[in-house]
């Protein structure tokens, strides 16, 4: 089972694209990538809405969510989404335990 969650950052003049600029720049989302328990750590930019940006941030279980929730980076985390003056909304989602449906996967070009 993977835990997926989908945090949209939003700020005005291109903040939340500076932010996620100086998390890949600072190293942080690197560190992130690097914790056991991550298995995705990427951020999209929506081609409709220049002010968000989307992080898809997946793990392993709860319990690495837990551990990455009480490390060190959500403090500096914290700080840049303040910096940035950056608000959020998340989706989770949790992996389909079954897979593609051999009738979905008919639409999928591998």
């Amino acid at each position: 089972m993977s835990i997926t969650l989908n945090l949209y950052y939003t700020g005005e003049n291109g903040n939340a694209r500076k932010f996620a600029e100086e998390m890949e720049s600072s190293g942080v989302a690197g560190a992130i990538r690097a914790e056991a328990g991550n298995e995705k750590y990427a951020y999209f930019f929506p081609m409709d809405d220049p002010e968000t940006v989307l992080l898809i941030d997946s793990w392993k279980d709860q319990e690495a969510i837990d551990v990455h929730h009480a490390s060190p980076m959500m403090g500096e985390i914290a700080r840049l989404r303040e910096k940035y003056d950056l608000h959020m909304k998340a989706e989770r989602y949790v992996t389909d335990e079954a897979g593609i449906s051999a009738h979905d996967a008919k639409f999928i070009k591998q």
